[in-house]
């Protein structure tokens, strides 16, 4: 049966309207497929559009203020102290606790308003040449260390300390002590060294501390002057024309701080310590000692602590015939706000290390005693000494 001519048109463009679907349909299917090796997985373009391009290093100033950035954000920073122990600190340091006496005296002459507690009180005689000290009703805390050992762990506590800073010698021992009272307080302890030759670097360590560099500075550059005046001048004086001499204690003054004992360490910078022992004790009481042995010693110079016997030995018999008594060569070492030579052994040395060598040799130096005392007041205690202040420090001291 045969179809019609209309009929016919028809299936033709049913025909070619499917043809046409079918084409329409593989073109959208390859257009929508990545051509092959020419385009990267969509996390590998997302991980190239992100990484930046390597920038050169930062200058150093750029570097410190990152770092000053990132302390103030922590609020602490790295410190390394005398022992070599790297401890987090405050970065802004405004509550100190010392670890005893001789941490007291030295921060007392570097950052007094720090201070919130002191290892003991002051006098009314001390207070008066400490004109830093602002604060005068600071409560007593004691000593971590020494002796005695009652640092009053409370009292610390309720002061707000943040940091507990110790100075002097480093003792055997010490570090595992300061690790152990770190872990007690809940604060960072922190040593810092100060032997006779280096209280220009403890200073400016003490300075990177406490971010006080100015004042550290001003109090280290004196103390390297110091020592710098009074080692030029002992080089030009021979062994055999240095005095010999006995720094006595005590109420008998039958004690004596001995030949290369840390606390006779002025005496045997300027001049030849006759006590020589055969174990030299650190305390700051010497070592023990009878009449008839300084008579042995005969030493040509007398030197004695306060409180001692100064006032009386010249009309005593028994020490009538020691060479410096029968000389006259009795001295009392100045004890205001401390004693000069130890008591403890700390910055009053440098005082100590200027007084001793004009009184023993005054030629050798072109300054006197008068002119360091008052420059030495001056500059740690920020005291003006008045003439009859002067006159009373130095009444039986030359």
């Amino acid at each position: 049966m045969s179809s019609s001519p209309k009929a016919l048109s028809k299936a033709f463009k049913m025909m070619l309207l499917a043809l046409f679907t079918i084409c329409f349909a593989f073109v959208l299917s390859a257009c929508g497929q990545p051509a092959a090796d020419t385009a990267a997985p969509a996390e590998e373009q997302a991980q190239t559009a992100t990484t930046p391009e390597p920038q050169p290093a930062a200058p150093e100033k750029e570097k410190d203020a990152d770092k000053e950035q990132a302390a103030n954000e922590s609020g602490t920073v790295k410190f390394v102290d005398d022992l070599g122990r790297e401890v987090e600190v405050p970065a802004n340091i405004t509550k100190i606790v010392p670890s005893g006496h001789t941490a007291t005296q030295v921060l007392l002459t570097m950052a007094p308003e720090k201070l919130v507690g002191l290892s003991q009180e002051l006098s009314d005689s001390q207070m008066k040449y400490l004109d830093g000290v602002q604060n005068k009703d600071l409560p007593v805390f004691g000593a971590a260390f020494g002796s005695k050992g009652d640092l009053n762990k409370e009292a610390v506590a309720a002061a707000g300390g943040q940091i507990l800073i110790d100075t002097g010698e480093p003792k055997d021992g010490i570090g595992d002590d300061l690790d152990a009272l770190q872990e007690q307080l809940g604060i960072p302890c922190v040593f810092i060294n100060t032997p006779l030759d280096g209280w220009d670097k403890a200073y400016l360590k003490l300075g990177e501390l406490l971010g006080n560099e100015d004042r550290a500075k001003e109090l280290a550059d004196y103390c390297a002057n110091a020592y710098k005046t009074t080692t030029e001048a002992m080089a030009k004086i021979p062994e055999a024309d240095r005095a010999n001499m006995a720094y006595l204690l005590g109420d008998a003054g039958l004690n004596a701080i001995a030949k290369t004992s840390y606390q006779g360490a002025v005496v045997d910078m300027v001049a030849n310590n006759v006590v020589v022992v055969e174990k030299a004790k650190g305390s700051g009481m010497g070592n023990e000692i009878s009449l008839e042995q300084i008579s042995k010693w005969n030493p040509e110079v007398i030197v004695f602590a306060p409180k001692s016997i100064y006032g009386s030995v010249k009309d005593d018999p028994v020490w009538s015939k020691i060479a410096a008594v029968e000389n006259d060569k009795v001295y009392e070492v100045p004890g205001k706000p401390w004693n000069w030579l130890n008591g403890p052994p700390t910055i009053n040395q440098v005082m100590g290390m200027q007084w001793l060598p004009r009184l023993l040799y005054p030629d050798a130096f072109d300054d006197s005693i008068e002119d360091v005392t008052k420059s030495y007041y001056k500059t740690f205690y920020q005291h003006d000494l008045t003439d009859e202040e002067l006159s009373e420090l130095l009444k039986n001291a030359k």
